[in-house]
């Protein structure tokens, strides 16, 4: 375990090897799950003022499911989410030409239209964040649909921190990360010196 100011961070984090492999997986993570993408309190007017520019990116479907719902929901536990058509796919997910998943939002970012990537929830998976009263848990999660991205990760030597080091930034801060890249250092350090 990493402590850095408030926040507290699993060794997996560290030690796993992880990079999203979309040719293998073909985003299942946007269609698999009991409920959509989770989101920040301060994300939900962000959604709701960028839907106007995201909707000519939607399918359909998903425009009939926000006009009844909205551009986020809460799930079963009270917690605001993005909401999912017929229990499955989230409204911001579209398929592409290849059959692969991808995020409308982050395609209109990507256009320039906005300047908003996507939910930080999202956008740090498979790293998924707990929040207490004095602290964050930044915890790694397994999951069988990502098992491509591990092998990918073991393939090319990228542990999830290294992955996922842009929104890692986006959320808590380039000196943060500067400061969790100097942790592992000194860790692994300490670890080949045990060695010798």
């Amino acid at each position: 375990m990493i402590l850095i100011d408030n926040t507290c961070i699993s060794d997996d984090i560290e030690d796993q090897l992880f990079v999203c492999n979309l040719d293998k997986c073909k985003g299942a993570c946007c269609v698999e799950g009991d409920s959509g993408a989770p989101l920040e309190e301060d994300e939900l007017a962000i959604m709701d003022e960028i839907y106007p520019i995201v909707e000519p990116y939607l399918t359909e479907a998903a425009k009939a499911v926000i006009a009844k719902e909205g551009t986020y929901t809460t799930d079963f536990e009270g917690d605001y989410v993005t909401p999912v058509i017929d229990n499955r796919e989230c409204v911001y997910a579209v398929y592409n030409e290849k059959g692969m998943l991808k995020c409308a939002i982050e395609d209109a970012y990507n256009d320039g239209k906005i300047s908003f990537k996507k939910p930080i929830s999202c956008h740090l998976y498979p790293i998924r964040i707990t929040k207490y009263d004095q602290y964050h848990a930044l915890n790694y999660d397994r999951w069988d649909i990502c098992s491509p991205a591990c092998d990918f990760g073991k393939e090319l030597g990228v542990p999830v921190y290294k992955f996922l080091k842009e929104p890692l930034i986006r959320a808590y801060g380039p000196g943060w990360y500067t400061q969790l890249e100097d942790e592992i250092d000194e860790r692994q350090e300490a670890r080949r010196q045990e060695k010798k």
